[in-house]
């Protein structure tokens, strides 16, 4: 059997901001990009209300929806827990949690690897937040600079962890 990595993406404002209404604060479409070709070929798991917020299905991806209700939803995979979504990928390589932001708290102290991406602003009406990051615990191994420019008019970095052994 292979040990999940366990891992979270996520885009987060200066004051840890990650939506509003349940959408995202912005449309960056090198983050979009690189959100893609991280996740492709991996489940992402994810809660109802980050589901919602998608306009269809992840493609070339198994979704999973974390929701305590016993609903269906077709093409995803509905799970009850946080543990039922470990236990079923399990013998994956790495999987990807993908929101909101109860669920990135639940996750964050079972997560190997962090794929951030720090948009560089305070956003002063979210209202979905990501947990704080002891970043004693992390190790960075990838750093990115991206500077604001006429489609993005944010600076933001990319930036990757690994959990301290």
């Amino acid at each position: 059997m292979v040990q999940t990595n366990i891992s979270i993406i996520v885009a987060i404002a200066d004051n840890l901001a990650i939506g509003r209404n349940n959408q995202l604060l912005w449309h960056i479409s090198e983050d979009l990009k690189r959100f893609k070709e991280i996740t492709n070929g991996h489940s992402v798991i994810m809660g109802l209300k980050t589901f919602h917020s998608l306009p269809k299905l992840l493609p070339n991806r198994r979704n999973i929806v974390i929701d305590f209700e016993d609903i269906t939803i077709e093409g995803a995979e509905v799970v009850h827990s946080i543990e039922e979504a470990v236990e079923i990928v399990k013998d994956e390589k790495e999987a990807f949690i993908i929101g909101g932001g109860q669920i990135y708290r639940q996750f964050l102290p079972l997560a190997n690897k962090l794929y951030l991406t720090f948009v560089h602003t305070t956003v002063e009406d979210a209202d979905t937040f990501f947990p704080e990051i002891n970043f004693n615990e992390w190790r960075e191994t990838l750093r990115e600079e991206h500077p604001a420019n006429e489609k993005c008019p944010y600076s933001y970095s990319f930036v990757n962890y690994e959990r301290n052994e």
